[in-house]
């Protein structure tokens, strides 16, 4: 059996923390900006780190597993 949850968090984190899909920090005009599908390199460096910090938590602190048969 192999473990798939990390897997899983790292593929929805990285969908879902795109600069820019979603929301975007800082943004262009704002300090957070929705559904602009714009990026900036600032922006890429704090979703980079959300991104770190997250994967982190989830994998090394709260040790998400998911097994299938």
């Amino acid at each position: 059996m192999s473990d798939l949850g990390p897997l899983f968090i790292a593929v929805i984190l990285f969908v879902l923390l795109t600069p820019g899909l979603l929301f975007q920090l800082p943004g262009k005009q704002r300090c957070v900006e929705f559904g602009n599908f714009q990026t900036s390199g600032a922006s890429i460096m704090v979703h980079a780190l959300l991104y770190f910090a997250l994967i982190s938590l989830f994998l090394v602190a709260i040790r998400v597993h998911l097994y299938i048969n």
